[in-house]
């Protein structure tokens, strides 16, 4: 999958040119998240470079790319309302720290638990909801201060300015790889643009757009180097109640972002990154941006794709791309603010090809229909709620089609031995889910004074199994009858509380395995 990356092996040379990509792109990104936010836009812009260079020169993925991201942003906006920008800063600062203590922790290693069918349904929907976001670059403000759909020569000029561009990322691979396609085209559609005066929108339109009327005129994107400050917030409890649940989100959503994205780019690059030390590199980025002003962030899976097609593979890639966005700021603002936009929409429509996962059609047209329904739950749910609901709907979805396919499972085999004992041979995980099933398994009222029941071919996974069988052998013994237990684990042995008499105990054949139960924590 993903036939766009042309280069598997880093070198300082794609990953600089990479980066200077990268750092064009994050550009509108940044200062539209940073109004969704209900921020400045240089808020935006100073929380790109802050987290871009942090997690690309400690984080666990090199080659992932950081900064202002839009999942980020939608958590933020009640507060920044509701209190101001000083109190966001204060709860980045602790959702960095709690991130910090998740990598600590070596919560990390639970990214592995998100299915497969989560893992396509998370970048198809990221896919779409990149591919949603670059179509509000084909609207322009009219008379009245509202937005339209362009017409007319703008749009024709828009739609060849992107095809153009389009076209020349996945054709100039095929004669050269030295320099990487996108930075290419965005430098030629720019050139043509400005050479040919042609009618055109640019960064500074974008940014102009977003603006109140009397701030237009004098729309910059130019800015300083940003300070340190503590949040000018009062250091009391209320205040930590009031950033508490902002921050507790904003961990959540920007581990799993980023996380799932490294997982994302750990397959693609075909190499293995650092789930836990991502995560203390995003927690230390986001401390870092609460107290420099910034507005915090996660991985940004559209600049990441970017960076990984255009050759960026190593930590260089990363910090080019944070250092030539300050570079912008500081010194060449007027050159990122004459790009036209066509060409930063061309470049994410082909990260939106590359990123959408074409394989999974093949999901949706095999037998198993529970994958292609958590596929499709997660892709919606991604592009009409959010990515952190969506992966944790995924995972509690896919954990009851597990859990409903294997009670089913769970069946018995019942013969009488030379001694006329009746022995029932169970197959199958006893588990919540399956001890409904098992208990109509046996025939209580007519089995005969002996009875056994086999584990040999089971298994007991957790407390409710071993519950249903204490109540199975306290039924055996209300009718009189004596039930014998074989092939059960030491450990499930231990925590019967009424049918540990009934044990058989053969030290050679019975298996040791573990029991989930909060018993023995």
């Amino acid at each position: 999958m993903f036939d766009l990356i042309t280069n598997r092996d880093s070198n300082v040379k794609n990953d600089v040119l990479s980066g200077i990509t990268v750092a064009l792109a994050l550009v509108p990104e940044a200062v539209a998240f940073a109004f969704v936010a209900g921020v400045e836009p240089m808020i935006g812009l100073y929380a790109a470079f802050m987290m871009g260079l942090i997690t690309s020169a400690i984080g666990g993925r090199p080659g992932m790319i950081s900064g202002a991201t839009g999942a980020m942003a939608v958590v933020m906006v009640a507060l920044v309302a509701q209190h101001g920008v000083q109190y966001l800063f204060a709860a980045v600062i602790l959702a960095g720290l709690l991130q910090i203590l998740c990598g600590i922790f070596k919560l990390g290693k639970f990214i592995r638990l998100v299915p497969y069918p989560v893992m396509l349904g998370f970048v198809n929907g990221l896919a779409i909801v990149i591919f949603l976001a670059q179509l509000g670059q084909f609207k322009v403000v009219n008379a009245f201060g509202q937005l339209e759909w362009m017409q007319g020569t703008m749009l024709y000029w828009m739609l060849g300015l992107v095809a153009l561009t389009m076209a020349i990322i996945y054709l100039l691979p095929k004669l050269t790889t030295a320099v990487p396609a996108s930075l290419v085209a965005i430098v030629t559609v720019t050139a043509m643009v400005h050479g040919l005066d042609l009618e055109a929108r640019t960064v500074i339109d974008f940014v102009r757009d977003l603006l109140p009327e009397a701030q237009k005129a004098t729309a910059t994107l130019a800015g300083e180097l940003p300070t340190f400050a503590i949040p000018m917030v009062p250091f009391t409890w209320e205040t930590v109640m009031i950033v508490l649940p902002t921050s507790i989100i904003l961990c959540l959503v920007g581990l799993i972002e980023s996380l799932l994205t490294l997982s994302l780019i750990d397959e693609m690059t075909d190499t293995r990154g650092r789930g836990n030390k991502e995560c203390v590199g995003q927690g230390v980025a986001n401390t870092v941006n609460g107290f420099f002003g910034g507005m915090g962030g996660c991985a940004m899976i559209g600049q990441s794709m970017i960076n990984i097609n255009s050759g960026g593979r190593g930590r260089l890639s990363g910090i080019t791309a944070a250092l030539v966005l300050l570079a912008f700021i500081l010194f060449a603002a007027p050159l990122i603010e004459m790009i036209p936009l066509a060409a930063l929409v061309g470049v994410m429509f082909v990260v939106v090809i590359a990123t959408f996962e074409w394989a999974s059609f093949r999901i949706i047209r095999g037998v198993n229909k529970e994958d292609a329904f958590v596929l499709f739950l997660v892709t919606a749910v991604t592009v009409i709620a959010d990515l952190a609901i969506a992966v944790v709907v995924g995972v509690i979805v896919s954990a009851l089609v597990f859990a409903w396919k294997h009670a089913r499972h769970i069946e018995v085999k019942s013969h009488i031995d030379s001694d006329d004992w009746k022995v029932y041979d169970l197959e199958g995980p006893l588990f919540f889910g399956s001890v409904s099933h098992f208990k109509d398994l046996f025939d209580i009222a007519n089995d005969p004074e002996h009875v056994v029941i086999d584990f040999k071919e089971s298994r007991i996974w957790d407390s409710s199994g071993i519950d249903a069988l204490d109540t199975l052998a306290d039924k055996y013994e209300q009718q009189g009858k004596k039930l014998h237990i074989r092939h059960i684990s030491d450990e499930c042995r231990n925590l019967l509380r009424k049918a540990d008499k009934f044990v058989e105990i053969n030290v050679n054949e019975d298996p040791r395995y573990r029991v989930a139960t909060d018993k023995l924590a």
